[in-house]
């Protein structure tokens, strides 16, 4: 996931600024905290936090905001669902905006997790109702809204019903008491199984 998908890339340089992050709305612990929840430097935090501060100057990001921003990197389909469920795995505590401190925990998951940590959070983007389940209605949602995302035009053509049968194949491997339903645990198991489903999570980070 590179910021400059998500039009937060932080400005070439400028000085390094601890208090002004220290002091960041929302964020009373400041630097060293976000450094024990995360795997980024000070360093690295400073430039994020300038970057994200020059996107967003409230401090916050809202749904909408998130859309139209996701949505200038995918001119050639439809990012408004994906960004919705992307948004809301973000948005950690579901008040409906994403703090600095939700987006580079989320980050440092995606771009500096283990495969284990990036699972997880995969999970969560697929549990849409954060009920500790996957229904096939969840990862068929999910599954359409990065069809849609990446557009008619991509190559080699799809078809309507591929987003279907993926979900139908994924399913059939992941519920393995055949319940109906995904659990983290066999989420889990399965994917790190399944040498075709990992390489199909590489779907899931390149759209992120």
């Amino acid at each position: 996931m590179s910021l400059s998908l998500l039009g937060l890339c932080p400005p070439p340089d400028s000085s390094d600024s601890e208090l002004e992050l220290s002091t960041v709305r929302h964020q009373p612990e400041g630097l060293d905290q976000l450094q024990a929840l995360t795997k980024f430097t000070k360093k690295e935090l400073q430039s994020l936090y300038r970057g994200f501060k020059n996107e967003c100057p409230t401090g916050l990001v809202d749904e909408e905001t998130f859309k139209l921003i996701y949505s200038q990197f995918f001119p050639q389909g439809d990012a408004t669902t994906y960004a919705h469920f992307l948004f809301n795995a973000f948005d950690a505590d579901g008040n409906g905006a994403i703090h600095f401190e939700d987006f580079v925990v989320g980050l440092s998951i995606l771009l500096r997790g283990t495969v284990h940590e990036k699972l997880k959070w995969a999970f969560n983007l697929y549990d849409i109702n954060k009920d500790g389940y996957i229904t096939k209605e969840e990862m068929l949602a999910i599954m359409k809204s990065i069809y849609d995302m990446m557009g008619r035009h991509t190559y080699p053509i799809l078809r309507e019903d591929a987003p279907l049968e993926h979900v139908e194949r994924f399913f059939q491997k992941m519920d393995r008491n055949q319940d109906g339903v995904v659990t983290i645990d066999e989420f889990l198991e399965t994917c790190q199984k399944d040498e075709n489903i990992m390489n199909s999570m590489q779907l899931f980070e390149n759209v992120i």
